[in-house]
């Protein structure tokens, strides 16, 4: 069961097109290296400041900087979700998390497994996508969805796999990880859903949208 804590906004130093929406009184906002000018140029101050500083070029100075070494085990957008964590929060909004170096994408799609095993919520958001982890639980859209939507199984099979309210429909089956039957599924005006009873599910939603209110968690 899902314990619903406090906001955290982050943002990184990859690829960044999405207008970062405003953060909410109470939500806590960190940049991870780079990510700290595109946060300037947005006007949103951060509650704290981390990373090694190598995209950034020179460490900022501030009592809420926190300066790590690059020889490091975690990335710079793992450090910034841990902070998160020590800080109460339970919902993760990450920007500048895609594109770029793809080593650093798919580190970041790892970041979003480890909050999943803990029942938080990680999302990746850009300006054409957001990409999202689901386990043994559901994942609403609204019917004013629209685009794309990609489902892929991780860790093993995801059994119990339903897809209702898109063009491509699943009822109760099962997606493995070495075939990739969930991709480039469409909205198609109607309320959607995708479940997952046993296991965990990666999902891309491919849309100008970008609009995770549209998006709503369930237990099952």
């Amino acid at each position: 069961m899902r314990v619903h804590r406090k906001r955290c906004w982050i943002c990184g130093a990859g690829e960044f097109t999405s207008r970062l929406l405003a953060p909410r009184p109470g939500d806590l906002v960190v940049a991870a290296d780079g990510g700290l000018e595109y946060l300037r140029r947005l006007h949103v101050l951060p509650q704290h400041i981390l990373g090694d500083f190598d995209s950034l070029g020179y460490r900022p100075e501030g009592e809420n900087v926190s300066a790590y070494p690059p020889e490091k085990d975690d990335t710079d957008m793992m450090l910034a979700v841990k902070y998160g964590l020590e800080n109460g929060c339970g919902s993760f909004l990450i920007y500048g998390g895609l594109g770029g170096r793809l080593s650093h994408t798919m580190a970041n799609l790892q970041v979003l497994r480890f909050l999943c095993q803990r029942g938080c919520r990680g999302l990746l958001i850009d300006g054409g996508s957001i990409v999202t982890m689901i386990q043994n639980e559901r994942l609403c859209f609204a019917q004013t969805c629209e685009g794309m939507l990609s489902v892929f199984a991780q860790g093993g099979a995801a059994l119990g796999v339903s897809i209702r309210g898109l063009k491509y429909p699943l009822e109760d089956g099962t997606l493995m990880p070495d075939y990739p039957l969930g991709t480039s599924n469409e909205f198609c005006g109607e309320d959607a859903q995708v479940e997952v009873r046993d296991g965990a599910l990666l999902l891309v939603w491919e849309s100008t949208q970008s609009d995770f209110s549209l998006m709503r968690w369930q237990t099952l």
